[in-house]
C-alpha cells in the first residue's frame, strides 16, 4: 500500500479534522498558554479527547511550516498530511518539563517529518541527521528524531493489521466512481501504478490539474465517509 495513503488513513482515524481541511474548512485558533497547559496535563493522563484537541489547535502550525518548503500547489495536501504526522508524534511525546512551548517542540518535529519525506522521495540532497536532538524526555535525556520513529520489526499482529487495512482500502476504493478510482490509483500508486503528481495525472488523462485536485479531495472524503460508516456498523450493538 502507498506510504502516503497509509498516512492519510491514519489521519482519518486519529484526527477527522483533516477531512475538514480537505473540504476547505478553516483551522481552529491555537489554544492560550493556560488552556494548552490544561490539555497537556489531560493528554498525559491518557485522555484521547485532549490529545485530539492539541492536534487540531496546532494544525495552523503545520500549514505555516509547510509554506517554508514552497511545495507546488498539487503537492500541498501531501505536505500537510506528512506534517500532520509529525505533529501527532510531537503531541504524543511532549511533556511540560521540556521547558518549551508545545508549538516550539512540535515545529521541529513537523519540519523533520517533512525533511525525511523529501529525502525518501529523493527530492533533496541535503543530509538530514536522524540523530539531531529535538528536545529532552521526561528524565532529562536528549530526545532525537529516531526516538520518535517506530524501528521495531513488525510483529505477526501488526502484519495482520496491515493486511486487514489494505483489504479495507481496496474495498472502499471499489465503491468509488470510475474517474475517482483512476485518480486515486495514479495519485497513490495503487494497483500497479506508480505514484504520480496531479500535474502528471492531468496530462495522462487529458484533464486540468484543478479538476484532478477536486476529484482527489472528493474521493478521499467519500472514502472517509465510507470508512466511518463501516466502522460504526461494526461497532453497532446489533452486531
Amino acid at each position: 500500500m502507498s506510504g502516503l495513503l497509509s498516512a492519510v488513513i491514519q489521519l482519518w482515524i486519529e484526527i477527522p479534522v483533516f477531512i475538514g481541511y480537505l473540504k476547505g474548512q478553516a483551522f481552529r485558533k491555537p489554544l492560550s498558554q493556560e488552556d494548552e497547559a490544561i490539555y497537556v496535563k489531560r493528554c498525559l493522563a491518557g485522555e484521547e479527547e485532549a490529545k485530539h484537541e492539541l492536534i487540531e489547535r496546532n494544525m495552523r502550525l503545520v500549514a505555516h511550516i509547510v509554506k517554508k518548503f514552497h511545495p507546488k500547489h498539487e503537492q500541498l495536501d501531501d505536505f500537510i498530511s506528512i506534517g500532520t504526522i509529525g505533529l501527532m508524534k510531537a503531541v504524543a511525546s511532549y511533556t511540560p518539563d521540556k521547558k518549551t512551548r508545545l508549538a516550539t517542540y512540535a515545529a521541529r518535529c513537523i519540519e523533520n517529518e517533512i525533511l525525511m519525506h523529501l529525502r525518501s522521495q529523493k527530492k533533496v540532497q541535503k543530509d538530514v541527521s536522524l540523530f539531531e536532538p529535538i528536545g529532552t524526555d521526561k528524565d532529562g535525556h536528549s530526545l532525537q528524531i529516531t526516538d520518535l520513529l517506530h524501528t521495531d520489526e513488525d510483529t505477526a499482529q501488526q502484519t495482520l493489521e496491515q493486511k486487514e487495512q489494505k483489504a479495507r482500502l481496496y474495498r472502499l476504493l471499489g465503491k468509488l466512481e470510475k474517474r475517482e478510482i483512476e485518480i486515486i490509483e495514479r495519485r497513490y500508486g495503487l494497483n500497479q501504478f506508480e505514484p504520480m503528481t496531479q500535474k502528471q495525472i492531468a496530462k495522462q488523462l487529458n484533464i486540468s490539474r484543478s479538476y484532478v485536485s477536486r476529484i482527489e479531495k472528493r474521493a478521499l472524503v467519500k472514502m472517509y465517509q465510507l470508512f466511518t460508516h463501516e466502522k460504526n456498523s461494526l461497532n453497532s450493538p446489533d452486531n
